[in-house]
């Protein structure tokens, strides 16, 4: 099992899966990433977190720990 958390950037991928429960799961949803969607990976902020990814045609920064529940191929 792969994870968003582990992708290297300039990467693309497509989401497998969404761990998580309740408003989590809720929240990574309500971002536009759900099931089959590609998921390219920008930049990783100097520190690590968070990831900047492109979903849909737009840019989105979302923390490791979020990224880390969604699982990729």
């Amino acid at each position: 099992m792969r994870t968003l958390k582990e992708v290297k950037v300039g990467e693309t991928v497509t989401v497998v899966r969404l761990h998580g429960e309740g408003a989590v799961k809720r929240r990574i949803m309500d971002m536009g990433i759900t099931k089959h969607t590609p998921v390219y990976v920008r930049k990783v902020a100097p520190l690590g977190d968070p990831i900047e990814i492109t979903v849909r045609n737009y840019e989105l920064s979302i923390r490791k720990a979020d990224a880390a529940m969604i699982e990729v191929e």
